[in-house]
């Protein structure tokens, strides 16, 4: 599994240029259904806008969508489709909508627009990696215990749950590059008493 870049959450920004005004939305999607029922659910909000253009791009299978939404070709899905794919991120879904303000932007004028648009959109969302990480579960004494938080850190973890009983059993996040090395250094401090049990990888933002 590889890092990736996504937004943290929904987000919306705004700007204003010669009287048109674009909200800007980014979320956090992993299929196409739910991107689209974001576009949809961002359109049927501004109902009364003259555009919602829009642009996704999932890890699953590549996909890269985008719509001008009645712009001039090329003006509006596809400039912010760039900024996702300059920006490097993934999972994302990108909605612009736009008020026209009566003054004619021209096509370099709207792609600037929505391509400024695109920037703040993922600037609301907050961009983050995603690392691949592995969920992990070990149970020592208390004495050991008081070594973990630490140990952890050293090695770009977290702890993520604790359950206090005649022992401590702790559940961890750990890069997946790092179970290894935290492993052995656990195999060391315990003198191969206690070992570190894999529960599942997944992605994690640590």
């Amino acid at each position: 599994m590889e890092a990736y870049k996504t937004v943290r959450s929904e987000g919306c920004g705004e700007y204003e240029i010669k009287r048109s005004r674009f909200l800007c939305y980014a979320c956090p999607v992993q299929t196409a259904e739910e991107a689209q029922a974001f576009i949809a659910r961002i359109k049927s909000k501004h109902w009364d806008a003259r555009h919602n253009c829009s642009a996704y791009i999932l890890r699953e299978g590549g996909v890269k969508r985008y719509s001008d939404d009645g712009e001039p070709q090329g003006t509006a899905g596809m400039p912010i489709l760039d900024v996702l794919e300059k920006s490097g991120v993934t999972d994302v879904c990108v909605v612009i909508t736009r008020y026209f303000g009566g003054i004619l932007l021209g096509a370099g004028g709207l792609v600037r627009a929505y391509s400024h648009s695109a920037t703040l959109a993922l600037e609301a969302g907050e961009v983050i990696t995603m690392t691949p990480c592995t969920v992990c579960r070990l149970t020592c004494d208390y004495t050991l215990y008081g070594r973990i938080p630490s140990l952890l850190a050293e090695h770009g973890g977290k702890e993520t749950g604790t359950d206090f009983t005649d022992n401590v059993t702790v559940t961890c996040l750990l890069p997946e590059a790092s179970v290894e090395g935290f492993r052995a250094k656990l195999t060391e401090l315990s003198s191969g008493k206690v070992d570190v049990d894999v529960l599942e990888t997944t992605f994690e933002e640590l």
